[in-house]
């Protein structure tokens, strides 16, 4: 009896542990089934990595850093090593100073020997106004370039943020038109018993049937564009853009920054006035450089080593001549005549610099439409938030006492649809309105450099 009694303990301990695990297996498969949740700021991260365009900005802002380095780096003394075996014809006759049956002069009077070995460290210098001043256009471009490379960011980053929140505005959308085809399908389902209880005309019925088909097409027309965005921002996110994956839904809204400090940060953290600065800096040294060529430049050259006829420190004996040594030259160029050429370069960069010029009075003016417009943009969405909450809870409510006076027989089915469609539109609104104020403050965000 003990033995029976611990194999049924035994088997229905098994059928417990068979029967509570089937659940237990069936929620991990179906939370490894929910797709991955993306939030703003990863959605972001992931699209700087993915965008072509902005990676073609990284690049160009790399290059832009080394051509400083570069042009910087020519101002500074150049080394060589330089090394060479020469071989000349002999023209049989013994050379001057050298020693009898030793070697023959060179068959060219230009060779210094029919033998010569050079081993030479040679530091060169070149010193004038155009290398200065093409070092400070290069210096000039590469901030330009950085300037260029946050503008990318912050389109791009306008472009995510859009995407993102027409995702969550379309899966709002989407269950908004699912619960009002869930309304518009129970009014109908009403409206046929009361239409078979003889209480209201067949009218009634075909008007419910013709707004729950009309929601049908909404909802279908609502999937549609919420797979649309959806696979827009997933180019930007995934390798793959059918990946499955899910928003963040719309927070409480934020506060809406200062006036005063949304304009200080947008004057100090502005890439396009930075971009039109660094681009007028490049205009000025551009013109600096072109006129540089009126003035001569001063080349330096220290050289020291061997050139001999022999490839050692000294000459054979017995006078044991020191071949090692060095020498130093000097290089001034004074430019005389170029047929003008001087001067249509400078007039050209003079027109590139008034172009410059006009380019960052421009950028400053657009700057501060800019502000003006995003700001009022924020606060007319931000005001708007509440009125279009009371809008959603007043249609709400005026389809539930509508749909009261039709079940009492005082209202009309005309009168409930009305009552459904301004529901929805309210609702929408909602949704709109949301998504509306959350763009508008990324877009201060973006303008002030905190996003």
């Amino acid at each position: 009896m003990t033995c029976l009694n611990v194999e049924k303990i035994l088997s229905v301990g098994v059928m417990i542990a068979c029967i509570g695990a089937t659940p237990l297996v069936s929620q991990v498969q179906q939370t490894a089934a929910v797709p991955p949740r993306i939030t703003l700021t990863e959605a972001i991260q992931r699209a700087k990595t993915n965008e072509p365009v902005f990676a073609a900005s990284v690049g160009g802002q790399k290059t832009a850093a080394i051509d400083s380095y570069l042009a910087k780096a020519a101002l500074l003394p150049s080394v060589t090593y330089h090394n060479q075996v020469l071989f000349t014809q002999s023209n049989g006759q013994q050379s001057a100073g050298s020693l009898p049956g030793l070697q023959s002069g060179p068959i060219f009077i230009a060779n210094n020997a029919v033998h010569e070995y050079v081993s030479q460290a040679s530091i060169n210098e070149t010193i004038g106004l155009k290398q200065i001043s093409d070092a400070k256009v290069a210096s000039a471009n590469s901030a330009r370039a950085a300037a260029e490379l946050e503008i990318s960011r912050r389109g791009l980053v306008t472009t995510v943020v859009s995407l993102y929140y027409l995702v969550t505005d379309a899966e709002t959308k989407r269950q908004i038109l699912t619960e009002a085809l869930q309304e518009a399908t129970a009014f109908s389902d009403l409206t046929q018993k009361r239409e078979a209880a003889r209480e209201v005309a067949h009218a009634d019925a075909i008007k419910a049937q013709l707004q729950q088909q009309q929601r049908q097409r909404d909802l279908s027309d609502a999937d549609v564009l919420a797979e649309k965005v959806r696979l827009e921002l997933a180019v930007l996110l995934f390798p793959d853009p059918r990946t499955l994956y899910s928003t963040d839904p719309p927070g409480i809204p934020s506060v809406l920054p200062a006036r005063d400090e949304v304009n200080h940060l947008a004057s100090d953290n502005n890439p396009e006035i930075r971009s039109a600065l660094a681009g007028l800096r490049a205009s000025n040294a551009a013109v600096t450089s072109a006129r540089a060529a009126y003035f001569p430049d001063l080349g330096l050259n220290f050289t020291y080593g061997i050139d001999a006829p022999q490839f050692a420190k000294h000459g054979p004996g017995p006078d044991y001549t020191k071949n090692l040594g060095y020498s130093i030259m000097g290089t001034v160029d004074i430019p005389v005549w170029d047929w003008f050429a001087t001067q249509r370069r400078v007039k050209q960069s003079e027109i590139r610099r008034d172009v410059a010029k006009v380019t960052l009075t421009a950028a400053q003016r657009r700057l501060i439409a800019t502000i003006d417009e995003a700001y009022s943009e924020a606060a007319a969405a931000q005001n708007q938030l509440t009125l279009l909450d009371q809008s959603v809870q007043t249609a709400a409510e005026s389809l539930r006492l509508t749909k009261l006076r039709y079940t009492a027989g005082e209202s009309t089915a005309l009168e409930v649809v009305d009552a459904q469609n301004s529901n929805l539109l309210a609702e929408t609104a909602r949704a709109d309105g949301i998504v509306r104020f959350e763009a508008a403050l990324a877009a201060l965000q973006l303008l002030t450099g905190t996003l």
